[in-house]
């Protein structure tokens, strides 16, 4: 198996409530008989259970700060190579509302902060903006924003699987420290990091979904949404949005 999939069954089991499984000692070769016939036959002893703690996804008490540090200067993949900034995360560490999206871009990868390019800035229209409406006080600085991968692909292109799974370590202790009580996934990326499948936005947007017993709301990430012929999917955002904000904060 590979790590991913010894890290998704050890989350199964998490879920599961169990916290610790057990292996047996390869059966030790039974020795030859003393004498060719024996006046009974006696079975050689079962080898004894071993006893293994189901290890955390996190360590106990896992805070953002520390999560940071443990980053710290990463060259674990090759999307660290021409980087200016890691791209850690931003927002309330208090909150009730995380969003994830994909990766840096450009303007991230400058400033160290994500979602501060044309996108991010969609996305705070998108949620000061729906806040406002649906009379839900809330500004941007009140969530929590971070991404899948922490560094820029060059060329913004689609984090690798083993980029993914890199990063995808500390993404789930971000969430395991904040522990929200709702996530948006901000495109099929974050979706698929998350949640494990290979369905699109299109699918998995609209209804509710769970990450490790945490509601997950999928919808379109605003790099998406910028294109003009894209009016659909805007409104479709808007209305993912809005469940999301009534949820968490009614």
């Amino acid at each position: 198996m590979t790590p991913e999939e010894i890290r998704r069954q050890l989350e199964y089991y998490q879920d599961l409530g169990i916290k610790q499984i057990f292996r047996r000692e390869p059966k030790a070769q039974p020795e030859p008989p003393a004498a060719i016939f024996s006046p009974e036959i006696v079975p050689p002893p079962m080898p004894p259970k071993i006893e293994i703690n189901i290890p955390g996804l996190a360590p106990e008490n896992d805070t953002l700060e520390q999560i940071c540090s443990d980053i710290g200067d990463c060259h674990r993949c090759k999307l660290h190579v021409g980087r200016n900034k890691i791209v850690f995360g931003v927002g309330n560490p208090s909150t009730k509302l995380v969003f994830v999206g994909e990766g840096p871009g450009a303007d991230e990868d400058a400033q160290g902060i994500p979602f501060v390019g044309r996108a991010g800035q969609l996305l705070t229209q998108m949620i000061e903006g729906t806040s406002a409406k649906e009379g839900i006080p809330l500004k941007r600085a009140d969530v929590y924003i971070c991404n899948v991968v922490k560094c820029r692909p060059p060329e913004n292109r689609t984090p690798e699987p083993e980029e993914m799974e890199i990063c995808g370590q500390f993404l789930f202790r971000q969430l395991l420290a904040i522990q929200p009580k709702a996530i948006c996934a901000l495109g099929s990326t974050a979706a698929k990091a998350l949640l494990g499948g290979k369905d699109g936005v299109t699918k998995l947007r609209g209804k509710w979904h769970k990450w490790r017993d945490i509601p997950l709301m999928v919808t379109y990430h605003p790099s998406y949404l910028l294109r003009p012929y894209n009016q659909d999917a805007k409104r479709e955002a808007w209305e993912d949005l809005k469940k999301t904000l009534h949820f968490v904060y009614d």
